[in-house]
Formats: C-alpha cells, sequence, structure tokens
C-alpha cells in the first residue's frame, strides 16, 4: 500500500494527463463546429514551449524536442471531468 501522499501525486498526475488527453479531444471535435465565435473562444490556446534539449555524450548523442503544451477552455474542462470522475470514484 502507498503512502497517502505519494499516492495523491500518483493520482494528481494521472488526472493531469488524461484530462489533457480528453482535453484535446474536446478541441478536436470541437474544430469541426462550424465558423463562429463560440468555436473561437473554446479553442484559442496558449501555448508554451521548451527544447530542444541536446545530450551529447562521447558513445551517443540524443536530442528530445521541442516540447509544446496548449492550455485553451476545453483542456481546463477535461481536466476538471477526469477530477470530479477520479474524486467520486476514490
Amino acid at each position: 500500500m502507498l503512502p497517502n501522499r505519494k499516492r495523491s501525486v500518483t493520482r494528481g498526475f494521472w488526472t493531469l494527463g488524461l484530462g489533457f488527453v480528453l482535453g484535446g479531444l474536446l478541441t478536436a471535435l470541437a474544430n469541426l463546429m462550424p465558423a463562429s465565435t463560440a468555436r473561437d473562444f473554446l479553442t484559442a490556446s496558449v501555448t508554451a514551449s521548451f527544447g530542444p534539449f541536446l545530450i551529447d555524450v562521447v558513445s551517443f548523442g540524443i536530442t528530445i524536442g521541442p516540447v509544446f503544451f496548449a492550455l485553451n477552455v476545453l483542456t481546463l474542462v477535461g481536466v476538471a471531468v477526469v477530477a470530479f470522475v477520479v474524486r467520486s470514484w476514490m
């Protein structure tokens, strides 16, 4: 059995991850809507990017990135829905 703190951090990461996936799916569905102010509001996002990260060691090298995060209203809705479901189940 995991301690409560460890379990809550793990549950938080899973909630965020699944919420971002659900928000991405909702955003893709909203893009199918006809052009309107509502679609523009729901799909407008703020994007942050990091990278590329280069790791170069004598025997190998790897480049990761760039990694970006896009946050919009539907992503927040997805995280809220997943958090509500997780809280009601646990």
